[in-house]
């Protein structure tokens, strides 16, 4: 069994040193209306996207920019016959970090309309876009564009190609979508598993994180908290980070020095906001730099650290855990399917953590059995090395986007 946990955390190693494999989370959001022969359409692009189209002389960019783009890679058609542009892409008001646009075609028959986007797909193949669509008779349907379906078949009158309406199954998909494709929520995981020295303190850390993440998921798509989306992305960093960091600490046997180095960088981004550099809000650093120096410390001098991290895993869960709900925030889902929702979609990245462990254990098995074992200690050292570089530049990278 030791050798089959050294070859899982050797796998482990091999994930993280893809990151040509890897892709950054890259979304959008739209809701089309059918009324008759017109479709109008509200697209909404995280400033983070919409950063994706600027140049050394628009840096921003102007939403100018961003409409004229969408304006030649949304669309509508019917049989092949492009719908006309009925009303020219305009901005109107949005949520702070992102911008919404609002545009309308019309269409020579309300019988099978396409509705088509290819937004995004040439700057990030990764990209998917979120469709909520409303058709003629009032459903309310939820698809997905993606590269390689940029093209749906729409519930316009009379059409016999209605879209799925999206049901319990296709939320579970979502969240192992969601854990296969998202490197770091993937990172992190792997991260759990190379600091679980056995199969039980996997469970302790597995089960705290299944709890945090599940409980801000719930709060945040009931709209009960709702973070600020750009400070969670990047304390995900940081929490991958953190796991890096501890298995640094414990290996040279000097938690001081990890923690204080560890504080140190957070205090000098709270300092950075002094000199114009804005970023992460200082106090929210401060906080961070306080947390991260207390618990290396800690689990540095604890033999066995395993009870703690299942604490401390809950409270990365919790982070994780609006991460996640910020993909799902912009969908305006009805209310009454909220509850179906949760469940399938926390159902869905459990079965995608499950999927994740367990092609692992059998690359562990493949290299046990062909006697390719390496040592726990290159393993550990090699794979912290790089979540800690792999975190802050997260941290840093999404502090200052």
């Amino acid at each position: 069994m030791r050798e089959l946990v050294r070859a899982a955390l050797f796998a482990c190693a091999l994930f993280l040193a893809l990151p040509a494999a890897a892709h950054t989370k890259s979304e959008s959001h739209s809701d089309w209306r059918i009324v008759g022969n017109d479709v109008y359409v509200t697209f909404t692009v995280p400033d983070i996207e919409a950063r994706r189209l600027a140049t050394q002389a628009d840096p921003g960019p102007q939403n100018s920019v961003v409409a004229a783009y969408l304006a030649s890679h949304v669309g509508a058609a019917v049989a092949g016959t492009s719908c006309t542009p009925a009303s020219p892409v305009r901005a109107v008001a949005a949520s702070a970090g992102f911008r919404r646009f609002e545009f309308n075609f019309h269409c020579p028959s309300p019988r099978g309309i396409e509705l088509h986007s290819d937004a995004f797909f040439d700057l990030v193949p990764s990209h998917i876009t979120f469709a909520q669509i409303t058709d003629g008779h009032g459903a309310i349907i939820e698809q997905l564009f993606t590269r390689d379906r940029q093209t749906l078949e729409n519930a316009g009158a009379g059409s016999e190609n209605r879209l799925r309406d999206a049901g319990f199954i296709d939320y579970v998909f979502l969240g192992v979508f969601h854990i296969l494709t998202g490197v770091d929520h993937m990172s992190f995981l792997l991260g759990l598993v190379l600091i679980s020295r056995r199969l039980r303190d996997l469970a302790f850390v597995v089960t705290g994180f299944t709890l945090g993440h599940s409980l801000t998921l719930a709060l945040a798509v009931t709209g009960i908290l709702r973070p600020q989306a750009g400070y969670i992305d990047a304390l995900i960093g940081l929490t991958i980070a953190l796991i890096g960091a501890e298995n640094v600490a414990v290996a040279s046997r000097r938690p001081g020095i990890v923690a204080l180095a560890t504080a140190g960088l957070l205090g000098l981004m709270a300092a950075g906001n002094l000199l114009g550099l804005h970023g992460l809000p200082p106090l929210l650093l401060a906080g961070a730099g306080l947390f991260a120096a207390n618990y290396l410390m800690a689990s540095g001098q604890l033999v066995d650290a395993a009870r703690l991290r299942l604490v401390v895993t809950l409270v990365f869960g919790l982070i994780h855990g609006f991460g996640f709900a910020a993909d799902l925030l912009e969908m305006r889902l009805p209310n009454g399917k909220l509850a179906e929702l949760l469940v399938g979609f926390n159902l869905g990245v459990e079965i995608g953590q499950l999927s994740l462990v367990l092609l692992m254990m059998a690359v562990a098995a493949m290299l046990v059995r062909f006697g390719l074992g390496f040592s726990r200690r290159l393993v550990v050292d090699v794979g912290s090395a790089g979540l800690v570089a792999f975190g802050i530049f997260l941290v840093v990278t999404r502090a200052y986007a």
